[in-house]
């Protein structure tokens, strides 16, 4: 597996005036979820898509996240930690998605891995 970057995420005060926003400047198309506050959008064929996350603690305004596609969040958590980086958010089942993680790399930067759901 290549591990490509396949989803980034905005931080947002309000998810939906962000999508609205962005569809607006760009015509990103939108597909909101309520029940999570968020919001996803897709920016054209090729590029990976994302989401706006709300600000909080973890999510300060201007936090930019990307997702690194994995086939195996677990062993890459250990791997991550092993070589010095910091698991932040342990493996979390996001229904219809997959699974999802974050950590920190040892420059301090928050990444998210993603481990799709079977299709």
């Amino acid at each position: 597996m290549s591990h490509p970057i396949i989803h980034i995420e905005l931080s947002a005060t309000d998810h939906t005036e962000a999508g609205r926003w962005y569809n607006e400047i760009f015509g990103w198309p939108m597909t909101e979820f309520p029940e999570m506050t968020y919001t996803t959008f897709e920016s054209g064929e090729g590029s990976p898509g994302g989401g706006f996350n709300p600000v909080s603690e973890q999510y300060a305004a201007g936090t930019v996240t990307f997702y690194i596609q994995t086939d195996d969040l677990a062993a890459h958590m250990q791997r991550i930690a092993a070589a010095g980086g910091t698991v932040l958010m342990e493996a979390q089942q996001v229904p219809g998605v997959g699974i999802i993680g974050l950590f920190q790399d040892p420059t301090g930067n928050m990444i998210g891995l993603l481990q799709p759901a079977e299709q």
